[in-house]
């Protein structure tokens, strides 16, 4: 049996962390939240399951996704795209409580954009072994926005490349209420996840929730 590798999550301090420009890691920012963000987690999960999707070239994605806010991003034969309308229930993906919102913004504004506004929220589940290949979030249409992404959960690896793929990227450990942000000039830059290893949360048990929230329409 894997022991949880934070018991204590009280422990970790706040702290930034730089990775760019107008990149960072704000360390245990939303740690004080974590268990009312996991409450909406599974509100929205309740309405819009979480799914696999398939990329374009027919791939199963392993993380499973699903999304609250005014649009949702899907993936599949027709390609990446944000729809109105969840394709799996037919029905308006849920509105993003209002507790996501406000902590993406006071995220967004402690790393320097204070008019985030996010329309959508991308919620990834991942479990021991999952993954996110290299990719650039580019499908929105305000690429002046920054992206928030919160970690909630086991470990992961974080990857931080440049704005060609080819670049080298930085290995990032993310923990359990840590957020990043990153916008500006590091707006599209690669980024992805490496396979989670095996571990349990107090909170969450063996898994690991992203909450990624973006302005798209």
């Amino acid at each position: 049996m894997t022991l949880p590798l934070f018991d204590d999550d009280a422990l970790a301090e706040p702290s930034t962390e730089v990775l760019g420009p107008a990149a960072f890691v704000l360390r245990a920012f939303a740690l004080n939240q974590a268990s009312d963000l996991l409450h909406e987690i599974e509100g929205v999960a309740n309405i819009s399951p979480h799914r696999h999707m398939t990329t374009p070239g027919g791939h199963t994605m392993s993380a499973a996704m699903t999304s609250c806010g005014q649009l949702g991003w899907v993936s599949d034969a027709r390609g990446y795209r944000y729809v109105a309308v969840d394709p799996l229930t037919g029905k308006a993906w849920p509105a993003m409580p209002d507790r996501l919102r406000n902590l993406a913004q006071e995220a967004a504004a402690s790393a320097g954009f204070a008019d985030f506004r996010p329309d959508t929220c991308l919620i990834n589940r991942y479990l021991p072994g999952d993954r996110m290949s290299l990719h650039q979030d580019k499908n929105e249409s305000n690429l002046n926005a920054p992206i928030v992404s919160v970690s909630l959960g086991i470990p992961a690896t974080f990857l931080f490349g440049g704005i060609e793929r080819s670049e080298p990227t930085r290995r990032v450990q993310l923990r359990h209420g840590d957020v990043v942000v990153w916008g500006g000039e590091d707006r599209l830059r690669f980024h992805g996840i490496l396979p989670l290893k095996p571990d349990d949360h107090r909170l969450v048990g063996p898994r690991r929730f992203n909450l990624t929230f973006r302005c798209a329409g």
